[in-house]
């Protein structure tokens, strides 16, 4: 009879070899990273090709005719055939032989020897208007030296007031006469109108009526009115304001579109004048040099 070996130690020590590759087994599954789930895509649409090139072509459109109307239509007149002279960076406007500039603070400094050779050019200047005041309290700084510095070299002069609706006109006009002493061989007082300040129209007459009448009175003769074009037409329209003098700011343009009758024209702000460092305004005489003097105080 054969009898079968059975060793205790050999048993435990089997049973221990298999726990262990049991929780080495273990360990290892629960250390493997899971695959992440896939995200399911929602649905939708794609914006069509054809969508796209016309969002873009709307896009650049606007931009350019924005572009157009801020930027390069105001200066387009540089780009102009100038069929008649060309000076002072600008084309000059035809039929027009008297010349002249209004300035104020902005220009700064003028170096008034070097002014004075532009009465030799093919468009000299032969009249300037300089900014004496504005509102009821407000000096030119430059008023003063330039006023004089235009008489000293030969200009025809002219001082203006900066009108603001919301002051009381008739202090506006005792400020101006306080300020600015008009002699024999001066043009006119202007009164520059420019704004609304938001008054009714009645309102705005109304004023400005009452600062001419006063200038008028104390100088002895009629203001020059300056505004636009467009002011004058929409705020200006009342056959009173067509018995002053008119100076129509009308910028670009290669003639006066205004009806009615004026004596100055501010044909450009973008000058440049020998002796002025910044841009300066340039103006024509709807007239003659002999009736420009006719226009002075005597």
């Amino acid at each position: 009879m054969t009898s079968r070996n059975t060793n205790p130690m050999a048993a435990v020590q089997k049973k221990r070899a298999v726990s262990t590759a049991t929780r080495k087994r273990g360990t290892s599954s629960s250390k493997s990273p899971r695959a992440p789930k896939k995200k399911q895509e929602q649905p939708g649409r794609a914006m069509p090709i054809w969508v796209r090139n016309i969002l873009a072509v709307t896009i650049v459109g606007c931009f350019s005719i924005a572009f157009y109307y801020f930027c390069i239509r105001p200066y387009a007149y540089r780009w102009k055939p100038c069929h008649g002279l060309k000076e002072y960076g600008v084309c000059i406007p035809n039929g027009y032989d008297i010349h002249g500039i209004d300035i104020s603070h902005y220009q700064g400094k003028i170096d008034w020897n070097r002014l004075l050779q532009n009465k030799e050019t093919a468009s000299p200047l032969h009249f300037i208007f300089m900014k004496a005041t504005e509102g009821g309290d407000h000096n030119d700084t430059t008023f003063e030296a330039n006023f004089a510095n235009a008489r000293n070299h030969g200009f025809i002069r002219g001082a203006y007031h900066f009108y603001i609706p919301s002051t009381d006109a008739l202090k506006q006009a005792d400020f101006f006469i306080r300020t600015v002493k008009l002699t024999s061989g001066d043009l006119p007082p202007v009164l520059d109108v420019e704004v609304t300040g938001r008054k009714e129209k009645k309102e705005l007459q109304q004023g400005i009526k009452r600062w001419l009448d006063r200038v008028e009175s104390h100088y002895g003769v009629k203001p020059i009115l300056y505004t636009s074009y467009k002011f004058k037409t929409r705020y200006l329209d009342d056959s009173i304001f067509n018995t002053y003098p008119y100076w129509i700011a009308h910028y670009y343009v290669d003639s006066v579109k205004y009806q009615g009758k004026w004596d100055f024209w501010q044909h450009t702000d973008v000058g440049s004048v020998p002796g002025i460092k910044e841009d300066v305004d340039l103006n024509v005489f709807n007239g003659s040099l002999e009736e420009l003097k006719k226009l002075t105080i005597r």
